[in-house]
């Protein structure tokens, strides 16, 4: 699992071994298994996650019912509002799948920002990258029809479709399990 964390930094700044062995040291690496949830809704939080393995998902219940508003997988990143913010969270995030994911927190960070400036640069373009990501995804979500949702998905995310449940994949395309259902039996249509 740490070469997979190496790889992904590796893409921002060149770690020496001494900058590897730091990150080992802090015990980052935790297993969960599917269905574990991360953090609820009213609860305060320090942590941020990079996934090496697996499906996170956030979600707020609203009268009863899940709303999922993102999926993270291999390589990606969360750092929860409430982090940042630090007020309670709004909403939940729980494992779709077992994972492994490398859990830091902001003393941990500062550590090593301190200890390796490098480590800073590495952090601001990923937020950058981040924002700009989540900026593109938000307005392409709000300027299309679930047609087109479920489509880009399909170009985008494809591993999604096999691996989230069906009513967490309709509520993040924000249509009912049934109205997915219909959907891909109409696309699959036009494609036969």
């Amino acid at each position: 699992m740490e070469n997979k964390l190496f790889s992904f930094i590796s893409k921002y700044i060149s770690l020496t071994e001494e900058e590897k062995n730091v990150l080992l040291s802090l015990n980052l690496f935790h297993t969960l298994k599917k269905g574990d949830v991360i953090l609820k809704e009213g609860q305060y939080s320090k942590e941020s996650y990079f996934v090496l393995k697996g499906c996170i998902r956030t979600y707020y219940i609203i009268d009863g019912e899940e709303k999922t508003t993102a999926f993270f997988t291999e390589m990606d990143v969360l750092t929860p509002h409430c982090v940042i913010n630090k007020t309670a969270s709004d909403y939940f995030i729980s494992c779709v799948e077992d994972c492994i994911l490398s859990i830091s927190n902001s003393e941990m960070e500062a550590e090593v920002n301190s200890k390796f400036p490098k480590f800073d640069i590495m952090c601001r373009k990923l937020s950058e990258e981040l924002l700009a990501k989540k900026q593109i995804d938000f307005d392409l979500f709000k300027t299309s029809s679930p047609e087109e949702r479920y489509l880009n998905l399909l170009e985008n995310r494809p591993d999604l479709i096999q691996r989230v449940p069906q009513n967490q994949l309709a509520s993040y395309l924000g249509i009912q399990p049934q109205s997915l259902s219909r959907l891909r039996a109409r696309i699959l249509g036009k494609k036969g």
